[in-house]
């Protein structure tokens, strides 16, 4: 028999996996972090530094007390954490290293034709620059000249020692030891992993099976595609294997949303603690991110593009009605929004995005575009939990002012901007 569950009952497991309702409770500092990125999987890396990256933004939003040193502590001096492929480049809990062995191996032996053509191209670099690093220790990009002195170009035209290393790093030789600035510092493996890591090699069903178990603990229930795309590191008949031998075994359950089409899957635990996860608090929120939680989730959550509820454009459509596309790829006369939206998460609902930018030369926060979702009616109680999570990001972000450009409807323009002084001065 498949169990049915309401949408209301789905958003409130996925919010619930996501650490997203307070009902988690965090510990602060590194300790968080390491607890935060072990139980959503991954924390995605990314380059752009319009505000805080959303690496450390992903996190605030979760770990109280959160400061971006703290990332460092757990990364490169507790080696709770690694760094490697998994949506994408991601900071990973180390307890899952022996996971991505199979995904190193696989670039020995590529079968993509642009990963082989970057082995033929680059492949008389891998030794010169391990012995390198082999007698001199860990040595960034940075660290190696550009033959000719010619600079480099895009992405794509890496010089040849820097392709290396990417190679060797894909391989699993190398590993990012710490990152200095936003760049990668690389070593030997051997000099990174912390004795006694678990390295056996698993077997493909039990590959499946990890990606399953680590996708449902996160997202509280997904589809197969949804799985498979949460972390990538399975192919697709070694995902489909495992759930059905999980189900056969009840590892897992089915599930149908009353309203949406297809089978979902869940984690017994989480379907079990479904009559638990009751409303987000709608009275004010008393903690914020910077704060630990003691009643319940902030009202309001300012979430990263990137943000591991986010990243599956369109499950967040599905989950939450909420139809958001980042517009920093888009040309700027083709925006609606903005150039990096933040969807505003309000209790258990969607009901709005802001632009922002952080000026940290003048030390203002500047929302050069916030919109309230049409049809949301209720901005009363919105405001003034927007307000002190607006206060908390600028602080965050090095911040002391915020600067309010444009506000859709015009009409809470005012009302808000009495809200940030407040939420400035908390």
């Amino acid at each position: 028999m498949i169990n049915s569950i309401s949408k209301k009952t789905a958003r409130r497991m996925v919010l619930h996996a996501q650490l997203l309702d307070g009902k988690t409770r965090i510990r602060k500092g590194r300790a968080g972090v390491a607890q935060a990125v072990g139980h959503l999987g991954y924390v995605q890396i990314d380059t752009i530094a319009v505000i805080e990256r959303a690496h450390h933004h992903t996190l605030w939003t979760r770990v109280p007390g959160y400061r971006p040193e703290h990332l460092h502590q757990a990364h490169a001096v507790n080696r709770s954490l690694f760094e490697y492929w998994g949506h994408a480049a991601s900071y990973l809990p180390m307890a899952d290293y022996r996971f991505y062995l199979p995904m190193m191996r696989s670039f020995l032996d590529p079968q993509n034709a642009w990963y082989r053509g970057w082995g033929e191209k680059y492949g008389s670099y891998l030794e010169p620059v391990m012995k390198r690093i082999r007698e001199e220790g860990a040595k960034a990009a940075r660290d190696f000249e550009n033959p000719g002195g010619r600079r480099t170009g895009p992405w794509w035209d890496w010089k040849p020692a820097k392709a290396a290393l990417e190679l060797l790093f894909w391989r699993g030789e190398l590993m990012v030891r710490e990152r200095q600035g936003f760049q990668r510092l690389y070593d030997l493996t051997e000099r990174v992993l912390p004795t006694g890591t678990d390295v056996r090699m698993p077997a493909p069903d039990e590959l499946g099976r990890f990606i399953v178990r680590r996708a449902l603990g996160a997202l509280g229930l997904a589809n197969e595609k949804e799985i498979r795309d949460y972390i990538r590191i399975g192919d697709k008949e070694i995902i489909a294997g495992a759930i059905r031998e999980m189900l056969e075994s009840a590892e897992i359950v089915c599930l149908t949303v009353k309203g949406q089409k297809g089978v979902v899957y869940a984690l017994p635990k989480v379907l079990e603690a479904v009559s638990r996860l009751r409303a987000v608090p709608s009275r004010p929120a008393t903690t914020g991110p910077s704060r630990p939680a003691t009643t319940g989730a902030p009202r309001v959550r300012l979430l990263n593009p990137f943000d591991n509820l986010v990243i599956s454009r369109s499950r967040l459509k599905e989950r939450f009605a909420f139809d958001y596309t980042l517009e920093c790829y888009v040309p700027k006369e083709k925006r609606r929004h903005g150039y990096f939206v933040l969807p505003i998460l309000f209790g258990e609902n969607i009901v709005g995005r802001l632009d922002p930018k952080a000026d940290r030369r003048n030390r203002s926060f500047i929302v050069r575009h916030l919109a309230i979702e049409p049809g949301f009616a209720g901005a009363e109680g919105l405001l003034p939990e927007l307000g002190r999570a607006l206060g908390e990001l600028a602080r965050f972000n090095g911040c002391e002012k915020i600067i309010l450009e444009n506000v859709q409807p015009k009409k809470l323009s005012g009302p808000l901007k009495k809200a940030l002084a407040l939420g400035m001065s908390g």
